[in-house]
């Protein structure tokens, strides 16, 4: 049950949101037992940002998972999401945060993880 936000400054277009969908999808696995089946991920483009005092392109993307990461899980999601951002975003690795957050209480359909 991932879930991932990317709040970022920057325009996203239709084609590149699939891009980002597709390959989030694929960095999910960094994490055991986490796949695209369950990712719910939201994107929120041309948000107001300011990061060390400057409007330059930024992101902050925070991935919410059920249970416990490594920190290998947690290093390679780092690395892809900065380096997917500034691949297809323009946004350097530099002006991306990725923030984590551990669930251990998640419900769907009626009924609780």
């Amino acid at each position: 049950m991932p879930y991932i936000t990317a709040k970022t400054n920057v325009a996203i277009s239709k084609e590149k949101e699939i891009v980002l969908k597709k390959a989030l999808g694929k960095a999910i696995e960094s994490f055991p037992r986490k796949s695209e089946t369950w990712l719910m991920i939201q994107f929120e483009d041309e948000s107001r940002m300011w990061f060390q005092g400057s409007d330059e392109p930024a992101a902050m993307v925070e991935v919410k998972i059920f249970g416990r990461g490594s920190e290998d899980s947690y290093a390679k999601m780092t690395k892809i999401v900065c380096e997917l951002f500034e691949k297809e975003l323009g946004i350097p690795g530099g002006r991306v945060y990725v923030r984590y957050d551990e669930c251990f209480l998640w419900g769907m359909d009626g009924k609780n993880f």
